[in-house]
């Protein structure tokens, strides 16, 4: 069912696997509301507060969530596919077994969040802030961190294969076991300094 909101806030809800395909929300606060199980296809959510909200098991498709904040919200197990979320902000909230599927996070605010059980793939993060990101065993596999600040981030155990690491600083974050290519190890190291020459 297709919805227009503009400027409401609305608490303490049970929407339980609501259907918000097609939804256009403007500046709407959602406190306290339960969206497990939710689904959406090219729904739009702009400049929208939600807080304490669960998406728990929720699936979106082509959807955006654009300058939104989730404030101490519940991700667990949601599936985000094609979906774009520039200029949102993730603030005291669990994103346990996330999954994105390409899509655009650019200029997120993902400081200080737990994403190590979230796989991310050919998701663009460009200039996104991922400052203290607890990423440890993570999938971040071809997605664009051009720009990003990634500055004592933990990606030890981290896949990033494929993807962009050119604004990554060795020397600022924790990389112990990431998984990488060859090409990807080149810049790192010469992010170090260094300077790479074949034997």
């Amino acid at each position: 069912m297709s919805e227009t909101r503009a400027g409401e806030r609305i608490a303490d809800e049970d929407w339980y696997a609501r259907d918000l395909s097609g939804a256009e929300w403007r500046e709407v606060t959602l406190v306290d509301v339960d969206l497990t199980e939710a689904t959406g296809t090219g729904a739009t959510f702009e400049e929208c507060t939600f807080r304490g909200v669960k998406f728990n098991a929720a699936s979106f498709t082509e959807s955006a969530f654009t300058a939104c904040v989730f404030d101490r919200c519940n991700f667990f197990d949601v599936t985000f596919e094609r979906c774009k979320l520039m200029g949102s902000v993730f603030s005291n909230s669990k994103l346990d077994l996330v999954k994105a599927d390409r899509g655009n996070w650019s200029f997120v605010d993902l400081t200080r969040a737990d994403i190590g059980s979230a796989r991310f793939d050919g998701v663009r993060f460009r200039e996104a802030n991922l400052r203290e990101l607890r990423a440890r065993g993570a999938t971040l596999a071809g997605c664009d961190l051009s720009g990003a600040d990634l500055e004592l981030a933990d990606l030890s155990g981290a896949t990033l294969l494929g993807s962009d690491l050119s604004a990554l600083d060795p020397r600022t974050a924790v990389l112990d076991g990431a998984i990488i290519t060859p090409d990807q190890a080149t810049v790192l190291v010469e992010a170090l300094g260094l300077v790479v020459r074949p034997a």
